[in-house]
């Protein structure tokens, strides 16, 4: 097991494709439900322990050597938004290229030509953690910091929020983001059936809102 490879992983520079995307953020700043630090916090409050444990612990299942077409289905069934299983997919194709450029595996080559559209994000996000030998929780812990960083990075954009606030509110949901990640790779032992299915219908309802934009500054 390598910690710098898991930084690498979970670098935002790692060329995947996740900085043209704000988790949502772009819709809900529109709609007036992030106004600022605090409604930020409320928000990436609400992803991670909703799509955030979802995403982790399919990461995680992944990570741990669960067959990957059987999880990328569980991703479908668990993604009830046409545009975020698009999304995901879109995300997935993206970083399965940055992944067998850097980390190569038989493995990642298989999952590639099975799904030569792209996978869920999070089930070639524990695929790419496994190649580069890193854990299932290791892989959990890369899901829910991007669940909640894309949103930060995003309204740093969105509304000129003060870098150092948006980070701040990262730092502070630390802890959360332990327990999330925790609970995932546990789950990550059982059946994929019970996995976690944590939702947020709002933000599914927000997706479909913001993919029918004619202009957008992200791509979700």
């Amino acid at each position: 097991m390598s910690r710098a490879a898991l930084l690498v992983l979970a670098d935002g520079r790692f060329p995947a494709g996740g900085h043209a995307h704000s988790g949502g953020a772009e819709a809900a700043v529109k709609a007036g439900r992030i106004r600022d630090a605090r409604d930020l916090a409320a928000f990436c409050q609400g992803r991670l322990h909703t799509t955030g444990l979802t995403a982790a612990a399919l990461a995680a299942a992944a990570a741990r050597g669960v067959d990957p077409l059987e999880l990328d289905d569980a991703a479908d069934a668990r993604t009830p938004s046409p545009a975020l299983r698009a999304t995901a997919r879109r995300l997935g194709r993206q970083l399965m290229r940055a992944a067998r450029a850097t980390w190569p595996g038989e493995e990642l080559d298989a999952l590639a030509t099975a799904r030569p559209r792209g996978a869920h994000q999070p089930v070639v996000l524990g695929l790419t953690a496994r190649s580069a030998g890193l854990t299932p929780e290791d892989a959990a812990h890369c899901a829910v910091y991007e669940t909640v960083s894309a949103p930060a990075t995003a309204a740093v954009r969105l509304l000129s929020l003060d870098p150092f606030e948006a980070t701040a509110v990262l730092a502070r949901l630390a802890p959360e983001l332990d327990q999330v990640a925790g609970r995932a790779a546990r789950a990550a032992y059982g059946s994929v059936d019970a996995l976690p299915a944590a939702s947020a219908p709002l933000l599914d309802i927000m997706a479909e809102g913001h993919a029918a934009w004619p202009v957008r500054l992200f791509a979700s």
